[in-house]
């Protein structure tokens, strides 16, 4: 895929990509990916990540069920950023939250501005 070659992936071969619901704007996640996710991720339909923790691809949703399907890739200005519009099944975040962005600051303290939807306990077992 030609289009790999203007993405610039860091020098631990990642890229920061943005999970934004498709239809709404609602900004769900960040994640990283490498040359193989967004590969797969394109060929597929299927959003695919790159773990570090895990040091391995991640299908999102195949262990919770919670996946993303690809609506459109789109690369920032300088290629070292991907935007994900996407079409998400269930809740984006591990903690069941529907955004990993459930957090506001307000004067020093964090705030959660809406609640989890699903127990983590019943989307991993």
């Amino acid at each position: 895929m030609a289009l790999l070659d203007d993405i610039r992936f860091d020098s631990a071969g990642l890229v920061a990509a943005v999970a934004q619901q498709h239809d709404t704007g609602e900004v769900l996640m960040l994640a990283w990916m490498n040359r193989e996710a967004v590969a797969e991720t394109l060929g597929t339909g299927r959003v695919c990540y790159w773990s570090r923790s895990r040091g391995a691809l991640w299908r999102k949703g195949e262990t919770s069920g919670q996946t993303q399907r690809l609506v459109e890739l789109r690369v920032d200005c300088d290629g070292d950023a991907l935007l994900l519009r996407v079409d998400q099944h269930g809740v984006a975040c591990h903690t069941g939250h529907r955004s990993c962005f459930y957090r506001a600051a307000q004067g020093d303290a964090l705030v959660e501005t809406a609640a989890a939807l699903v127990a983590p306990a019943d989307l991993y077992g």
